[in-house]
Protein backbone atom coordinates (compact mmCIF):
# COMPACT_ATOMS: atom_id res chain seq x y z
CA UNK A 1 0.00 0.00 0.00
CA UNK A 2 0.98 3.23 -1.16
CA UNK A 3 1.48 5.55 1.51
CA UNK A 4 -1.08 8.41 2.69
CA UNK A 5 0.56 12.08 2.49
CA UNK A 6 -0.06 13.60 6.38
CA UNK A 7 -2.00 17.41 6.07
CA UNK A 8 -2.55 18.17 9.34
CA UNK A 9 -0.33 21.01 10.74
CA UNK A 10 1.38 20.15 13.86
CA UNK A 11 0.31 21.68 17.25
CA UNK A 12 -3.53 22.76 15.53
CA UNK A 13 -5.58 20.41 16.54
CA UNK A 14 -6.89 20.71 19.99
CA UNK A 15 -7.47 24.10 19.12
CA UNK A 16 -9.84 23.08 15.62
CA UNK A 17 -11.51 20.29 18.41
CA UNK A 18 -12.18 23.34 20.87
CA UNK A 19 -13.41 25.27 18.30
CA UNK A 20 -15.58 23.60 16.48
CA UNK A 21 -17.05 22.01 19.27
CA UNK A 22 -18.08 25.00 20.42
CA UNK A 23 -18.98 25.95 16.74
CA UNK A 24 -21.51 22.40 16.69
CA UNK A 25 -23.06 23.15 19.93
CA UNK A 26 -24.20 26.72 18.89
CA UNK A 27 -25.52 25.80 15.49
CA UNK A 28 -27.09 22.36 16.82
CA UNK A 29 -25.45 20.32 15.05
CA UNK A 30 -23.84 18.49 17.93
CA UNK A 31 -26.07 16.46 20.81
CA UNK A 32 -23.52 16.37 23.93
CA UNK A 33 -24.97 14.54 26.23
CA UNK A 34 -24.14 15.22 30.23
CA UNK A 35 -23.44 11.51 31.60
CA UNK A 36 -24.12 10.73 35.16
CA UNK A 37 -22.05 7.46 36.31
CA UNK A 38 -21.43 5.04 38.92
CA UNK A 39 -18.23 3.06 40.04
CA UNK A 40 -18.62 -0.36 40.21
CA UNK A 41 -14.91 -2.37 41.13
CA UNK A 42 -14.16 -6.11 39.94
CA UNK A 43 -11.15 -7.36 40.75
CA UNK A 44 -9.01 -4.24 41.23
CA UNK A 45 -10.73 -2.80 38.24
CA UNK A 46 -13.46 -0.01 38.88
CA UNK A 47 -15.36 0.03 35.90
CA UNK A 48 -17.65 3.31 35.08
CA UNK A 49 -21.12 2.65 34.37
CA UNK A 50 -22.78 5.31 32.62
CA UNK A 51 -26.42 6.14 33.85
CA UNK A 52 -29.59 5.34 31.41
CA UNK A 53 -30.87 8.45 31.28
CA UNK A 54 -28.56 9.63 29.00
CA UNK A 55 -28.76 7.14 26.49
CA UNK A 56 -32.72 7.54 26.52
CA UNK A 57 -31.76 11.38 25.61
CA UNK A 58 -29.31 10.07 23.07
CA UNK A 59 -32.48 8.07 21.21
CA UNK A 60 -34.52 10.92 21.56
CA UNK A 61 -32.32 13.02 20.17
CA UNK A 62 -31.69 10.47 16.92
CA UNK A 63 -35.97 10.29 16.80
CA UNK A 64 -36.10 14.22 16.44
CA UNK A 65 -33.57 14.41 13.55
CA UNK A 66 -35.07 15.42 9.94
CA UNK A 67 -36.60 12.03 7.71
CA UNK A 68 -34.16 12.88 4.89
CA UNK A 69 -31.48 12.68 7.50
CA UNK A 70 -32.52 9.87 9.10
CA UNK A 71 -32.96 7.91 6.10
CA UNK A 72 -29.57 8.91 5.33
CA UNK A 73 -27.34 4.94 4.79
CA UNK A 74 -24.14 6.63 5.39
CA UNK A 75 -23.04 9.45 7.71
CA UNK A 76 -19.87 9.88 6.45
CA UNK A 77 -20.56 10.46 2.87
CA UNK A 78 -20.83 12.90 2.67
CA UNK A 79 -20.05 13.75 6.42
CA UNK A 80 -22.11 16.79 7.92
CA UNK A 81 -19.91 19.94 7.45
CA UNK A 82 -20.77 21.27 11.01
CA UNK A 83 -18.88 18.23 12.55
CA UNK A 84 -16.06 18.79 10.38
CA UNK A 85 -12.88 19.12 12.63
CA UNK A 86 -10.30 18.71 10.09
CA UNK A 87 -8.23 16.99 7.22
CA UNK A 88 -5.65 14.29 9.07
CA UNK A 89 -4.34 12.83 5.73
CA UNK A 90 -5.21 12.27 1.50
CA UNK A 91 -7.42 8.98 3.34
CA UNK A 92 -8.59 10.06 6.47
CA UNK A 93 -10.12 13.26 7.93
CA UNK A 94 -11.47 14.18 11.60
CA UNK A 95 -14.92 14.59 12.70
CA UNK A 96 -17.02 15.00 15.73
CA UNK A 97 -19.38 12.15 17.21
CA UNK A 98 -22.35 13.95 17.21
CA UNK A 99 -23.65 11.70 19.70
CA UNK A 100 -21.20 12.11 22.06
CA UNK A 101 -21.65 10.95 25.92
CA UNK A 102 -17.64 11.85 26.40
CA UNK A 103 -16.84 15.59 25.88
CA UNK A 104 -14.45 15.79 22.69
CA UNK A 105 -15.27 12.16 20.92
CA UNK A 106 -13.39 12.04 17.78
CA UNK A 107 -14.16 10.34 14.32
CA UNK A 108 -11.10 9.35 12.62
CA UNK A 109 -13.07 8.52 8.91
CA UNK A 110 -11.91 7.22 6.04
CA UNK A 111 -12.63 9.81 2.84
CA UNK A 112 -13.71 6.88 0.75
CA UNK A 113 -15.96 3.85 1.90
CA UNK A 114 -14.17 1.21 3.19
CA UNK A 115 -15.94 -1.63 5.14
CA UNK A 116 -15.78 -1.76 8.97
CA UNK A 117 -15.28 -5.53 8.37
CA UNK A 118 -11.91 -4.79 6.35
CA UNK A 119 -8.46 -5.07 8.09
CA UNK A 120 -6.89 -1.84 9.09
CA UNK A 121 -4.10 -0.36 7.45
CA UNK A 122 -1.14 1.37 7.07
CA UNK A 123 -3.12 4.70 6.53
CA UNK A 124 -5.49 3.75 8.69
CA UNK A 125 -2.60 3.81 11.83
CA UNK A 126 -1.13 6.68 10.28
CA UNK A 127 -4.10 8.75 10.80
CA UNK A 128 -4.61 7.98 13.93
CA UNK A 129 -1.25 8.76 15.02
CA UNK A 130 -0.98 12.06 13.69
CA UNK A 131 -4.05 12.64 15.99
CA UNK A 132 -2.48 10.78 18.67
CA UNK A 133 0.64 12.92 18.42
CA UNK A 134 -1.69 15.60 18.94
CA UNK A 135 -4.31 14.47 21.71
CA UNK A 136 -3.07 12.12 24.81
CA UNK A 137 -6.06 9.35 24.55
CA UNK A 138 -7.87 6.19 24.14
CA UNK A 139 -8.35 5.16 20.18
CA UNK A 140 -10.50 2.35 19.71
CA UNK A 141 -11.50 0.39 16.55
CA UNK A 142 -14.75 -2.22 16.59
CA UNK A 143 -14.16 -4.79 14.32
CA UNK A 144 -17.04 -5.42 13.26
CA UNK A 145 -21.11 -5.55 14.14
CA UNK A 146 -20.38 -7.88 16.56
CA UNK A 147 -17.78 -6.07 18.19
CA UNK A 148 -20.26 -3.11 18.81
CA UNK A 149 -19.79 -0.99 14.59
CA UNK A 150 -23.06 1.04 14.93
CA UNK A 151 -21.53 2.35 11.10
CA UNK A 152 -20.08 -0.19 7.97
CA UNK A 153 -18.19 2.66 6.45
CA UNK A 154 -14.64 2.59 8.45
CA UNK A 155 -13.94 4.70 11.60
CA UNK A 156 -11.52 4.49 14.15
CA UNK A 157 -12.43 6.88 17.37
CA UNK A 158 -10.64 8.27 20.01
CA UNK A 159 -11.64 9.90 23.50
CA UNK A 160 -9.10 12.40 25.48
CA UNK A 161 -7.92 11.35 28.47
CA UNK A 162 -8.77 10.70 31.17
CA UNK A 163 -11.96 8.87 30.66
CA UNK A 164 -13.52 10.38 34.10
CA UNK A 165 -11.80 12.91 36.66
CA UNK A 166 -11.17 10.70 39.13
CA UNK A 167 -8.48 7.59 39.85
CA UNK A 168 -7.19 6.40 36.66
CA UNK A 169 -7.03 8.19 33.49
CA UNK A 170 -8.70 4.62 31.93
CA UNK A 171 -9.90 2.20 34.09
CA UNK A 172 -8.15 -1.02 33.06
CA UNK A 173 -4.71 1.02 33.94
CA UNK A 174 -3.89 -1.31 37.15
CA UNK A 175 -4.69 -4.18 34.92
CA UNK A 176 -2.48 -3.29 32.13
CA UNK A 177 0.05 -2.80 34.75
CA UNK A 178 -0.29 -6.25 36.26
CA UNK A 179 0.14 -7.68 32.86
CA UNK A 180 2.03 -10.83 32.48
CA UNK A 181 4.66 -11.12 29.29
CA UNK A 182 5.92 -13.82 27.30
CA UNK A 183 8.56 -12.23 24.76
CA UNK A 184 6.10 -9.17 23.25
CA UNK A 185 2.84 -10.41 23.65
CA UNK A 186 1.57 -10.20 27.42
CA UNK A 187 -1.94 -11.04 29.04
CA UNK A 188 -4.24 -9.69 31.63
CA UNK A 189 -4.79 -12.14 34.52
CA UNK A 190 -8.40 -10.54 35.25
CA UNK A 191 -9.20 -11.26 31.70
CA UNK A 192 -10.38 -14.71 31.20
CA UNK A 193 -11.00 -14.59 27.48
CA UNK A 194 -8.83 -14.36 23.92
CA UNK A 195 -7.19 -11.26 24.07
CA UNK A 196 -3.65 -10.02 23.61
CA UNK A 197 -1.04 -7.05 24.92
CA UNK A 198 1.63 -5.15 23.43
CA UNK A 199 3.64 -2.30 24.46
CA UNK A 200 4.26 0.73 22.53
CA UNK A 201 6.80 3.42 22.62
CA UNK A 202 5.87 6.73 23.49
CA UNK A 203 7.88 8.14 21.78
CA UNK A 204 6.22 6.85 18.42
CA UNK A 205 3.75 9.81 18.28
CA UNK A 206 6.77 12.21 17.17
CA UNK A 207 6.74 10.95 13.84
CA UNK A 208 2.90 9.48 12.75
CA UNK A 209 4.22 7.97 9.65
CA UNK A 210 7.19 5.68 11.61
CA UNK A 211 4.50 4.98 14.30
CA UNK A 212 1.64 3.91 11.46
CA UNK A 213 4.56 1.15 10.38
CA UNK A 214 5.24 0.34 13.74
CA UNK A 215 2.13 -0.35 15.30
CA UNK A 216 0.75 -1.86 12.43
CA UNK A 217 3.40 -4.85 12.79
CA UNK A 218 2.18 -4.73 16.88
CA UNK A 219 -1.81 -4.80 15.37
CA UNK A 220 -0.77 -8.31 12.89
CA UNK A 221 0.78 -9.49 15.97
CA UNK A 222 -1.87 -9.47 17.93
CA UNK A 223 -4.34 -10.91 15.53
CA UNK A 224 -2.16 -13.65 15.01
CA UNK A 225 -1.70 -14.29 18.52
CA UNK A 226 -5.55 -14.33 19.04
CA UNK A 227 -6.14 -16.94 15.95
CA UNK A 228 -7.55 -14.14 13.66
CA UNK A 229 -4.66 -13.94 10.72
CA UNK A 230 -2.62 -16.21 9.57
CA UNK A 231 1.12 -15.58 9.22
CA UNK A 232 0.63 -13.55 5.91
CA UNK A 233 -1.69 -11.14 5.34
CA UNK A 234 -3.78 -12.39 2.07
CA UNK A 235 -6.89 -10.91 2.54
CA UNK A 236 -8.72 -7.34 3.51
CA UNK A 237 -11.45 -9.53 5.63
CA UNK A 238 -10.87 -11.60 8.64
CA UNK A 239 -13.20 -14.43 9.78
CA UNK A 240 -13.57 -12.89 13.30
CA UNK A 241 -15.12 -9.97 15.27
CA UNK A 242 -12.78 -8.17 17.39
CA UNK A 243 -12.08 -4.89 19.56
CA UNK A 244 -8.80 -2.98 19.30
CA UNK A 245 -7.67 -0.09 21.97
CA UNK A 246 -4.72 1.34 22.03
CA UNK A 247 -2.65 4.27 23.57
CA UNK A 248 0.31 5.84 23.64
CA UNK A 249 2.09 3.38 25.85
CA UNK A 250 0.21 0.14 24.56
CA UNK A 251 -2.08 -1.86 22.60
CA UNK A 252 -4.74 -4.21 23.30
CA UNK A 253 -7.09 -6.82 21.00
CA UNK A 254 -9.81 -8.66 22.24
CA UNK A 255 -11.62 -11.61 19.85
CA UNK A 256 -15.33 -11.53 20.21
CA UNK A 257 -17.63 -14.17 20.16
CA UNK A 258 -20.96 -11.65 20.57
CA UNK A 259 -22.55 -8.33 21.16
CA UNK A 260 -24.82 -8.81 23.99
CA UNK A 261 -24.73 -10.00 26.92
CA UNK A 262 -28.06 -10.58 28.11
CA UNK A 263 -29.81 -7.05 27.02
CA UNK A 264 -26.33 -5.12 27.49
CA UNK A 265 -24.57 -4.16 24.56
CA UNK A 266 -20.49 -4.27 24.85
CA UNK A 267 -17.82 -2.18 21.98
CA UNK A 268 -14.48 -1.32 23.09
CA UNK A 269 -14.82 0.95 25.63
CA UNK A 270 -16.78 -1.90 27.80
CA UNK A 271 -13.01 -3.63 27.59
CA UNK A 272 -11.11 -0.14 28.34
CA UNK A 273 -13.50 -0.51 31.67
CA UNK A 274 -16.39 1.78 30.74
CA UNK A 275 -20.03 -0.15 30.11
CA UNK A 276 -23.35 1.65 29.02
CA UNK A 277 -26.75 0.69 30.96
CA UNK A 278 -30.06 1.54 29.71
CA UNK A 279 -32.38 0.67 32.69
CA UNK A 280 -32.45 -0.71 35.92
CA UNK A 281 -32.20 -4.55 35.11
CA UNK A 282 -28.89 -3.97 32.96
CA UNK A 283 -27.91 -1.85 35.96
CA UNK A 284 -28.69 -4.49 38.45
CA UNK A 285 -27.27 -7.56 36.38
CA UNK A 286 -24.13 -5.47 35.65
CA UNK A 287 -23.53 -5.41 39.61
CA UNK A 288 -24.68 -8.93 40.66
CA UNK A 289 -23.21 -10.84 37.94
CA UNK A 290 -20.10 -8.40 37.95
CA UNK A 291 -18.49 -6.58 34.33
CA UNK A 292 -15.81 -9.07 34.15
CA UNK A 293 -18.59 -11.69 33.73
CA UNK A 294 -19.80 -9.39 31.40
CA UNK A 295 -17.01 -8.98 29.47
CA UNK A 296 -16.19 -12.78 29.49
CA UNK A 297 -19.82 -13.51 28.03
CA UNK A 298 -19.16 -11.28 24.53
CA UNK A 299 -15.45 -12.70 24.15
CA UNK A 300 -14.13 -15.40 22.57
CA UNK A 301 -12.35 -18.15 24.88
CA UNK A 302 -9.25 -18.93 25.09
CA UNK A 303 -5.41 -18.40 25.58
CA UNK A 304 -3.72 -16.52 22.83
CA UNK A 305 -1.07 -17.73 21.38
CA UNK A 306 2.28 -15.91 23.37
CA UNK A 307 5.38 -14.55 21.32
Amino acid sequence: MTKSKLLLEPGTLWNKVTQQTEYALNCGALHSIATEYELIGDRGINFVVRSVANLVRKDEAKKQQPQEKKSKKNPFLPYEEDLFVSDLSETHLCLLNKFNVVDHHLLIVTREFESQDNLLNLNDFQAIWTVLREIDGLAFYNGGAIAGASQPHKHLQLIPLPLISEGEKIPIAPAIAAAEFSDTIGTIPQFSFLHGLMKLDPSWGESPAQAGISSLECYHDLLRAVNLLHQEVDSDRLSGAYNLLFTREWMLLIARSQEHFHSISVNSLGFAGSLFVRNDEQRKIVKERGPLTILANVARSGKSVLK
